[in-house]
């Protein structure tokens, strides 16, 4: 055990600082600080003394310079049972630092105001992250506490045991400062090299233990501030992948601005319409596929009103997401006591994604193409009518977000059918159809949407065939006369977009 003697404090942010100021204090411990924090502990009454009387140097250069001296930083460095370093110690009249309190500039804070450049190269600390790392190096002999996040644990201490630390405490702390510096130098990378991908870099926190991963042999975590997206008002804890899940109806739902309600079944969309009414929207939503949506992810895009809770609670579903309930509709949905139920915020998501491959990671910019009438260029004689313009960028929409190889079925503003996940692009459209005519759809007047240009021109032959007399793809095979033809000798309209939309 080791007993907290001197203490070095400089901290950005004094909240929460005052109860471990008065800890130290009854327990006789030395103080030494610098500006704001020594002022801040002059104003509790308790004695402390300033770096520059232990330096003979004061803060310069605007206050860069602070603490970066031998006197500092042997102090905290020395190994207690070293005795060249105790014999440095006495002749260069450098005192013992046990602890030191410390944070750093809001660095992350400052790039995501908005700030000029200066003013962001300003808040790269120097002298409060040599500190950390000097400290932590040293958990041997000298406790770190890096951030507020750390004042609870060490206020325990400081109560419960006199200020004294075993090595395990102290390595506890060292952890958690070079999590924190890390983390730091990371955001600082991050900003200098913008767009840049000579290194792939990445800090994210908190984490989230999961019950388990993708399965339940699995360890599975979740890094990243869930709550910064999502309030959860009610319900089980979230899952890895009900994670999956949400975000996939997240970046769905972001796609629509008109009434909209979407039921999505592993990361895939089972049903989607957009309507005037929310609970049309629903209920349209629904006949998609009534037997996937079991279990599966909701999400609108308007507060989820009291007659539209009372009919999506007639089924079983995980998850549900809006931007907000009213309060009948809650005390709904509220009954089932394991149902998710989660408000959606205003924040930014990240427009990179990456996941682990091989013995690196792969990293590419999120599909943020949406093509709209404009985007389409005519391939056949017949052009699409409005409504059908209409489906068609509805149904491009909704392949974007699917798994592939995908087709979709769409028809006002509704999705009839897709066919996901497939092999072969043939196969997808013949599981949609399948799955249209189980629900009893008519496909007569539908559109087609495809991620990906039709290789041969039999995907057209069987859409037409079923009814369907507007298609929407990307081209660029070199068969595509082939599938112009097709639709020109059967009076089917034809767009391309030039966009694929893969989904892997």
């Amino acid at each position: 055990m080791r007993k907290i003697k001197s203490a070095l404090i400089s901290v950005y942010h004094k909240d929460k600082l005052e109860d471990i100021i008065l800890e130290l204090n009854r327990l006789g411990v030395k103080i030494f600080s610098t500006g704001g924090t020594k002022s801040f502990i002059e104003g509790l009454n308790v004695e402390v003394q300033a770096v520059e009387d232990v330096t003979s140097y004061p803060s310069i250069l605007g206050g860069r310079v602070k603490t970066l001296h031998p006197k500092i930083f042997g102090g905290i460095l020395s190994r207690r049972d070293n005795l060249e370093d105790k014999q440095h110690l006495e002749q260069y009249e450098i005192p013992e630092i046990d602890l030191v309190i410390v944070d750093l500039y809001p660095f992350e804070e400052t790039v995501k105001s908005g700030a000029g450049e200066q003013d962001v190269i300003e808040k790269i600390d120097i002298g409060g992250i040599s500190l950390i790392r000097a400290a932590a190096k040293n958990f041997k002999d000298v406790v770190i506490v890096p951030s507020k996040a750390q004042y609870a644990a060490l206020l325990e201490i400081l109560k419960t045991k006199n200020g004294e630390t075993a090595i395990e405490d102290r390595k506890q702390f060292a952890k958690a400062a070079f999590e924190i510096s890390s983390s730091y130098d990371t955001a600082i990378y991050s900003y200098f090299a913008s767009d840049e991908t000579d290194t792939f870099k990445i800090s994210v926190k908190p984490q989230r233990k999961l019950r388990y991963g993708e399965n339940p042999h699995q360890a599975g975590y979740f890094y990243g501030d869930f709550d910064e997206l999502f309030e959860q008002v009610h319900g089980k804890e979230i899952s890895y992948n009900n994670l999956l899940d949400i975000e996939a109806a997240v970046s769905l739902i972001s796609e629509f601005t008109d009434s909209t309600f979407a039921v999505l079944k592993h990361n895939n969309a089972c049903g989607l319409a957009v309507r005037e009414k929310l609970i049309d929207a629903w209920k349209d939503a629904l006949a998609g596929d009534p037997i996937s949506a079991f279990g599966g992810v909701l999400i609108t895009n308007r507060e989820l009103d009291k007659e539209t809770a009372e009919e999506i609670d007639k089924i079983f579903y995980e998850v549900i997401i809006a931007p907000s309930y009213s309060s009948g509709a809650l005390d709904i949905l509220k009954a089932k006591k394991n149902r998710i139920i989660l408000i959606k915020k205003d924040a930014d998501i990240d427009k990179k994604q990456f996941r682990s491959l091989l013995n690196g990671v792969l990293v590419q910019d999120k599909d943020q193409n949406t093509e709209f009438k404009n985007d389409m260029k005519l391939a056949t004689k017949k052009e699409p009518s409005e409504n059908q313009y209409n489906d068609l960028a509805f149904a491009n929409i909704l392949v974007k977000h699917s798994k592939s190889n995908a087709i979709v079925l769409a028809k006002n503003m509704q999705l009839i059918a897709s066919g996901v996940g497939q092999t072969s692009r043939i196969d997808a459209l013949k599981h949609a159809i399948e799955k249209a005519k189980n629900f009893k759809f008519d496909l007569e007047g539908a559109v087609m949407a495809s991620d990906a240009f039709f290789p041969f021109a039999d995907s057209v032959e069987i859409a037409n065939k079923v009814g369907v007399n507007a298609v929407i793809q990307p081209g660029g095979s070199i068969k595509d006369k082939d599938s112009i033809n097709y639709c020109d000798e059967h009076d089917m309209a034809m767009v391309f977009t030039g966009i694929r939309h893969f989904k892997h």
